[in-house]
């Protein structure tokens, strides 16, 4: 007998807000299907308020209300049945991020969890992620966010080890990085990697995935790091409002792909990688995971 029901995912990023609601389908004898049913996301820069003032700003927390009630009555007309809401970098740091967290729960109904960066690593890996690993290779996992990005080595199908650096495209665009950080990554990578004689990257968020679907390749292909190195030189040699308009990208998008490309070719240098997988994987994805596991294990 078919069973279908569906669960919600709330990501509260650095530079944008989003809702993941997915279709699971159980069948007796299957394997249990994933499906995208609505992705909406709202470009709220919590980031460019929290790394230079330490606060989520008045405005941003209306607008946080706003997006998390529309997400509410979203949830509600899908009819989903269990829902998460995480929040990362930039909720993290923040001062007032308690404050803004109950205040949420308070109008919204919305509960909302601060997770750390070994938690979004952890979740991250929860996701289809093993099924694009060939067991017989090296890779490293690079999610790329707006205040950090996680690293992940995964090597005979398991995961050594990760970590997560305050490496995000909005720091980087409000000269937030120090260079002991981009050392400090660059040192982590070698040391981790210099044992392994071929190793590839998979490589998650927007900015990445905007840039493989501009690719035009096929699901499942890599892309090389000459494509990665001359999409850079294209995207440096373009303005912001040149970028919107003959690259075909968002507001919020035109910026932070500068920043998030150069995080991409700096890992495959440091990790001698020549080529970069792009699954449509992300924490979303991870929490609808977490949610369907936490489902099985009440059984």
């Amino acid at each position: 007998m078919l069973t279908i029901e569906k669960y919600g995912a709330i990501d509260i990023g650095s530079n944008a807000v989003r809702l993941l609601i997915s279709s699971i389908h159980e069948e007796e004898g299957q394997t249990t299907r994933f499906k995208k049913t609505s992705l909406v996301r709202v470009p709220i820069r919590l980031g460019a308020d929290v790394f230079k003032s330490n606060k989520v700003s008045e405005a941003n927390i209306a607008r946080m209300i706003d997006a998390m009630q529309a997400y509410q009555l979203l949830m509600k007309t899908h009819n989903v049945i269990s829902y998460k809401a995480c929040a990362t970098s930039a909720m993290r740091e923040a001062e007032n991020g308690k404050e803004l967290v109950a205040l949420i729960k308070e109008k919204t109904g919305i509960q909302i969890d601060i997770i750390d960066g070994k938690d979004e690593a952890a979740i991250i890996a929860m996701t289809d992620l093993h099924e694009l690993i060939n067991r017989n290779e090296t890779y490293l996992y690079v999610d790329v966010g707006g205040g950090s990005t996680e690293f992940t080595l995964y090597h005979n199908g398991k995961s050594i080890t990760s970590r997560s650096f305050k490496l995000g495209t909005v720091r980087l665009l409000n000269g937030l990085v120090s260079e002991n950080v981009w050392n400090e990554v660059e040192s982590w990578i070698h040391e981790h990697t210099s044992n392994y004689s071929r190793i590839s990257l998979i490589g998650s968020g927007g900015n990445i995935n905007n840039i493989f679907k501009n690719s035009g390749k096929s699901n499942g292909k890599p892309l090389s790091f000459l494509y990665l190195s001359s999409y850079y030189k294209l995207l440096n040699s373009l303005t912001y409002e040149e970028r919107i308009w003959q690259l075909n990208l968002n507001q919020d998008r035109a910026d932070v792909i500068v920043p998030a490309t150069r995080i991409y070719l700096s890992a495959m240098k440091w990790s001698r990688a020549r080529e970069i997988y792009v699954p449509k994987i992300g924490l979303s994805d991870g929490i609808i995971k977490s949610l369907y596991n936490d489902k099985l294990n009440n059984r």
